[in-house]
């Protein structure tokens, strides 16, 4: 594998469970026992949009690895892309620079284009609305490591699911395993019908809800996501639908014993700080997965 577009290259399911269980292995491996399977190579990191864990988890990976980092954070202001300077020929540049680019830009299908241009591999970490795919892995290797399997589990998606790229992935993610999705969502942020098609493709079944009420007994993780105000042109839109799912203390009382709460971050409002303190609540360890996972992604992709 060469460039990490798409959370749809990942098919094989032995690929994933290697790359979940290097990922374990980070975790419990001391700093100083790092491998070192990027020494003598750099890698870019050029992000178009804010960012603090992808981007951070990222560039400790690469250095963690023992490659050399050059970065652009605000690339959109702080490059010449602002004196409209293309992505195919940003792209070209960088790769005589580095060994491997990471990149994060606003347009849908930005990271394909890269990889198209670039003579290095590229990896996505955001296209617009489009996806995430190494949001996904870790999504996936955290449910994996607190629930053991990602067969025979209820996954209930919650709040933007039209324009979070980070549902997009996971769900294509985990359609490949014997999963029921609940979808819970305003009218006019639920699930986008590609995304459903292309689940049922692999066998998943899809309900889509307007309120999570019936769900929430029955699921095995909970995920939430924040309405991305960024997304929408007017702010009357935006207020008219951010407040539809809040997660508190007492919404947690009707939620299954035995589930668990993820949220890709940052949030908002959907999760209440009083939640933070239930066991059941994993998305700061799911952040701090963020980190091992693409330290395996990355010794995975420079090993080929």
């Amino acid at each position: 594998m060469k460039h990490v577009i798409s959370i749809t290259q990942f098919k094989d399911k032995n690929q994933l469970k290697q790359l979940f269980d290097r990922a374990k292995e980070f975790s419990q491996m001391p700093r100083e026992k790092y491998p070192k399977p990027l020494a003598h190579a750099t890698v870019a990191t050029v992000f178009y949009e804010p960012s603090t864990r992808t981007r951070l988890s990222f560039e400790t990976a690469i250095q963690n690895l023992g490659a050399n980092l050059i970065s652009t954070e605000n690339a959109g202001q702080f490059s010449s892309a602002v004196k409209g300077e293309t992505i195919e020929d940003s792209v070209i540049i960088l790769s005589g620079y580095a060994q491997a680019i990471v990149m994060r830009h606003p347009e849908v299908g930005s990271a394909e284009r890269a990889a198209n241009a670039s003579l290095v591999p590229v990896i996505n970490a955001g296209d617009g609305a489009g996806e995430h795919p190494t949001q996904a892995l870790l999504d996936g290797y955290t449910i994996y490591d607190n629930k053991g399997k990602l067969d025979g589990l209820k996954i209930g998606l919650v709040g933007d699911l039209l324009n979070g790229r980070t549902i997009h992935s996971l769900i294509q993610l985990l359609s490949l395993y014997d999963v029921e999705f609940y979808c819970a969502a305003p009218d006019s942020l639920q699930l986008p019908e590609k995304y459903i098609q292309l689940v049922e493709k692999n066998g998943a079944k899809v309900t889509l809800l307007d309120s999570w009420d019936t769900m929430l007994d029955k699921i095995d993780v909970l995920y939430m996501t924040r309405v991305q105000k960024e997304r929408f042109e007017a702010i009357e839109d935006y207020n008219a639908v951010k407040d539809s799912f809040i997660l508190d203390s007492q919404i947690m009382k009707k939620l299954n014993k035995d589930a668990i709460v993820m949220h890709p971050l940052p949030r908002v409002n959907e999760i209440t700080i009083d939640v933070d303190k239930d066991p059941r609540a994993k998305y700061f360890e799911e952040a701090r997965n963020g980190l091992y996972v693409r330290m395996a992604l990355l010794e995975m992709i420079f090993s080929n």
